[in-house]
């Protein structure tokens, strides 16, 4: 019996290392994404689509006075008219407002498109009984395919195209392949885009100046030299997300937020994250919490003595962060001076168009994937990103770079994106489930060595940032932190995205702000209400987060030493490290 017992394992294991590999191999085909999950989502639409009749009746009667109201508009367009459009573009899509789409036959053609994107709108949303979760599937991936048939992305119905291909005499074709035939090589090598290399970590990229104070299997500590006779006695430690290189925040010089908190006077440090590799694969959750921001605080508070520090978290990092001060919070450990989250979301019930690609389905296949190598690879996090911006990501560049004959001119924060990151098998699993389907962390079911954390346990004052056109981090959904927390909450709402909104130098000409601060006892204002009455700043906010630290520290002090020899924590090295250099 025993025998048969041990068999039978034996062949589940088979049966599951098969299916891994098989997953394995059909990633590279989809990407990452999982085909049962994509396939529950139609068969869920088609199947409620075909059970209501009356639906279907309408819908055909919306084809019908769509196909009218083009009709009507063409015959104004050749007798002249045609001021008046069918339809109006979204506020967002740029891809029709030359004046040349404005002229026949190129005006039909676009409405024709948007008309029909709108149906499709309605086709895909409206849709009694599906899961919400399966509408929004659906509504995404007819997104996504009316896209790739846009007639801004062909030659024969692009007039901007046409014009350009005229004046060149067709050139613009002929280095539009060489781009692209120089394009797919560098995918198929696993180089990164054109432009990249004028753009180099150490020589343009994270220049301010800096050492090495520690260093784990998971993290180098970098402690920033100061430009200041005296600074802010209580120190920052930045803790950026391990999906992302630490030098987002210390890009070229005038735009590294962590040149100019040290020019304020403030004593920064800095995570740099390991690129992990299989041998990673076993890392979890807890030790990214434990030899990163844990490690990284016994760090700081052996080189800054006695001072409680001012801990910043980007994204994935602010997620951690919340995790560690809620534990910090339970376990009377008083480190903390201030906690800043920037982008970054606790609770994930509405994470926004990333939650697309996050379902039990599309979990497990990730898991399949990641088991095989022991990581996720980079590539596939980033067509995830890719996909929620085809247009301004994907299509643009096509239209750009391989008919326009062009080559789109990679700034510092491009170059920065192109250095993507790989994610251990364990970490992402656990976020993944434990975070974002089960909601453990907003719900109470969170444990950390061995007992539940609470966010609302969390003292300190908290300043959380969020951005207007987020599609990784939603800003209404960074503001359910208000929500959540029983202390001063400060909550910035700044324009821009997940990336360009929080690197925000001052002088930076088209940013503008919202902020309130909240006290404890307050009550609650909802985030349409914040948006409605809280009145616009202009610039960045880089100087109202400053002097919120600054309000919140004690008098100026003559700067601490570089490391602690002395006591564990001697000088290692250069900023910007090794640990982000690695491929």
């Amino acid at each position: 019996m025993l025998h048969n017992l041990m068999a039978s394992r034996d062949t589940e294991r088979d049966v599951h290392a098969l299916d891994r590999l098989i997953h394995l191999v059909s990633s590279r085909f989809t990407r990452g994404i999982s085909p049962a999950a994509l396939s529950l989502a139609y068969a869920d639409w088609w199947l409620h689509l075909a059970m209501y009749p009356g639906k279907q009746l309408d819908l055909a009667e919306d084809a019908v006075t769509r196909a009218a109201r083009l009709a009507m508009y063409s015959a104004r367009c050749m007798m002249g008219g045609g001021d008046e459009l069918c339809v109006e573009p979204a506020p967002d899509d740029n891809r029709f407002r030359s004046p040349e789409w404005h002229q026949w036959p190129f005006n039909v053609i676009h409405q024709n498109f948007l008309l029909t994107q709108q149906w499709w709108e309605r086709a895909t949303r409206e849709v009694r009984g599906m899961e919400p979760h399966h509408q929004e599937v659906v509504h995404f991936v007819g997104r996504q395919l009316l896209d790739v048939f846009s007639p801004s992305n062909y030659i024969a119905t692009n007039p901007q195209v046409l014009r350009h291909t005229w004046e060149q005499g067709g050139e613009n074709l002929l280095r539009g392949w060489t781009h692209w035939v120089e394009d797919m090589d560098r995918q198929m090598r696993g180089l990164p885009p054109v432009g990249t290399e004028r753009w180099q970590v150490g020589k343009n990229l994270a220049l301010t100046p800096g050492k090495v104070v520690y260093r784990n299997r998971l993290i180098e500590l970098i402690q920033y030299e100061p430009t200041t006779k005296r600074v802010h006695p209580e120190p920052v430690l930045c803790i950026p997300a391990w999906i992302m290189k630490y030098y987002i925040l210390d890009l070229a010089p005038g735009k590294s937020l962590v040149e100019y908190l040290r020019d304020q006077g403030h004593t920064v440090f800095m995570v740099s994250w390991k690129n992990p590799d299989a041998n990673d694969r076993e890392l979890g959750m807890d030790d990214y919490r434990r030899l990163g921001i844990m490690a990284a605080l016994d760090a700081v508070g052996t080189i800054v003595p006695d001072r409680p520090v001012h801990a910043v978290g980007y994204c994935l990092g602010g997620t951690l962060l919340s995790l560690a001060a809620s534990a910090m919070a339970r376990d009377d450990d008083a480190r903390l001076a201030s906690m800043t989250v920037f982008a970054g979301q606790v609770d994930f019930t509405e994470p926004g168009e990333l939650d697309l690609f996050i379902d039990q389905s599309q979990v497990t296949y990730l898991e399949d994937v990641m088991a095989q190598v022991g990581y996720l690879e980079a590539y596939q996090m980033a067509a995830a990103f890719q996909l929620l911006r085809s247009q301004d990501l994907i299509w643009s560049q096509v239209v750009h770079d391989y008919l326009m004959g062009e080559r789109t001119q990679v700034i510092d924060l491009m170059a920065w994106n192109a250095d993507a990151t790989r994610l251990p098998y364990r970490m992402h699993s656990e976020y993944l489930r434990r975070l974002f389907l089960n909601k453990d962390f907003v719900e109470g079911r969170y444990d950390i060595d061995g007992q539940p954390v609470h966010f609302g346990d969390i003292d300190v004052p908290i300043f959380a940032v969020g951005t207007v056109k987020d599609h990784v981090a939603p800003w209404a959904s960074v503001y359910k932190i208000n929500r959540l927390a029983r202390t001063e909450v400060t909550f910035l709402l700044t324009t821009g995205g997940h990336n360009a909104g929080i690197i925000t130098p001052p002088g930076h000409p088209r940013r503008k702000y919202q902020v309130r601060i909240r006290q404890a006892h307050e009550r609650y204002i909802p985030s349409e209400a914040f948006r409605r009455e809280q009145p616009y700043h202009q610039g960045s906010w880089w100087p109202e987060w400053q002097r919120w630290l600054a309000e919140r520290s004690s008098s100026t002090v003559a700067p601490p030493p570089m490391g602690a020899p002395d006591r564990g924590y001697p000088v290692s090295g250069d900023a910007p490290g090794e640990y982000v250099l690695q491929a």
